[in-house]
């Protein structure tokens, strides 16, 4: 039983010792008086001070033993240290919900892996990671002159799905609004998402959306938002968001979008329901870490799209990222992180300053905010950061030579 005295201190132990952490008491002293709860020795005052000089002693030396044990056990259990990129993702895979890594560095993958099944080569849903493509096939338009710039009001295009009476606000909504969730309108994400997709014009359902801000406020993280830019896309130039995605990015080596589910009335889901493999989500990102260039040097989307991506628009009430145009930004390991971010942990993050770009992919089952799951990842893409920028050791290279 724990001591009332002393019941944090070896309580802590106690626990060790029933998990097998520890396989014995350290005793204190021949007596171990200091674990047993403090009685007064005599009536005397002398006898009571002396007792309490020495057992405030005893519960010193306790604290003392308690947190080395307790350093001792913690350094027993805890994994050791990955020190290079293959110990890396094997550690990784006590991740439950994570389903495969890829990782390039100067445009090279340089690691892969798959967990429980699952292949780098295989198609997956990327969920909202797909915000990121969107973005640059409006920055490809803009480009192009089919939109004239993310101050381009989005009324006149839409106009025929505007609700009745109309909110004078509807008018001031730009496509840098939805681009960056600023548009002010009530969330179609989260628990508003099922009511969304039931509806008959999934576009009108957006639009009708009471405004919780005025058009520029504070950001309103809403698939309903992108959803407006596949829409805008596709009114612009008449031709479907998966055409012209397949148009101006399938020509990246490796890019290649392998399904993209539709709304009632045919516009393909902005910001959702997008599936690629993650070497494809991987040719993707190495785009933008490249300043807008194809492997081959051909320019894909211009530098000026991607800088104006990155800037810091809005942040996140629920984690403090940065958000512009379809992009978090956070610091990770030391360094400025791009990263999308889908549902359930889909990630495809760039690294400029380390010339790396790492597509991790999850089961799509289970939330990765609320559960944990986001932060584990950006931890293990530091430990990814760390383990790939650092020097090579002589050891290392010894181990990739065959044997003499």
């Amino acid at each position: 039983m724990c001591s009332r005295t002393f019941q944090y201190d070896e309580c802590t132990l106690f626990v060790l010792i029933r998990k097998g952490v520890i396989n014995k008491m350290i005793p204190l002293d021949d007596s171990n008086s200091v674990l047993l709860p403090f009685r007064a020795v005599g009536p005397g005052a002398l006898q009571r001070s002396a007792a309490l000089r020495h057992h405030a002693r005893g519960v010193r030396r306790l604290l003392i033993v308690a947190s080395a044990v307790v350093a001792a056990a913690m350094l027993a259990v805890a994994p050791a240290r990955a020190e290079t990129l293959p110990q890396v993702l094997e550690q990784a895979e006590e991740l439950a919900p994570l389903q495969t890594v890829v990782v390039a560095r100067q445009g090279e993958i340089i690691a892969e892996r798959g967990y429980r099944g699952h292949s780098p080569d295989a198609a997956t849903p990327i969920m909202s990671a797909s915000k990121s493509v969107v973005s640059a096939l409006v920055g490809i338009a803009i480009d192009k002159g089919v939109f004239t710039g993310p101050d381009q009001r989005i009324a006149p295009l839409l106009v025929r799905d505007l609700p009745a009476a109309p909110d004078p606000r509807l008018q001031e909504i730009t496509i840098g609004h939805l681009l960056s969730m600023q548009a002010g309108l009530a969330s179609t994400s989260g628990p508003n998402y099922g009511a969304w997709i039931a509806s008959s014009n999934w576009v009108r359902a957006v639009l009708s959306q009471p405004f919780e801000d005025d058009p520029g406020g504070r950001m309103i993280y809403s698939t309903g938002s992108s959803h407006l830019l596949s829409a805008l896309l596709a009114r612009a130039t008449g031709r479907s968001t998966l055409d012209l995605a397949r148009d101006w990015l399938g020509e990246v080596p490796g890019f290649s979008i392998a399904g993209w589910d539709r709304d009632p009335q045919g516009i393909h889901v902005g910001g959702n329901l997008m599936a690629m493999t993650p070497k494809s989500l991987l040719a993707f990102g190495e785009v933008y870490r490249r300043n807008g260039l194809a492997p081959d040097g051909r320019r894909v989307v211009s530098k000026d799209w991607i800088e104006a991506s990155w800037q810091p628009r809005t942040a996140s009430r629920w984690t403090g990222d940065d958000y512009g145009y379809g992009w978090f930004t956070r610091t990770i390991a030391g360094q400025q992180v791009r990263f999308g971010w889908g549902y359930g942990g889909q990630m495809v993050y760039v690294i400029p300053s380390l010339e790396m770009t790492v597509v991790i992919t999850s089961d799509i089952e289970a939330p990765a905010g609320r559960s944990g799951h986001r932060d584990d990842l950006h931890r293990l893409l530091g430990e990814i950061m760390t383990v790939a920028a650092a020097p090579a050791r002589p050891e290392d290279a010894a181990e990739g030579q065959e044997p003499g």
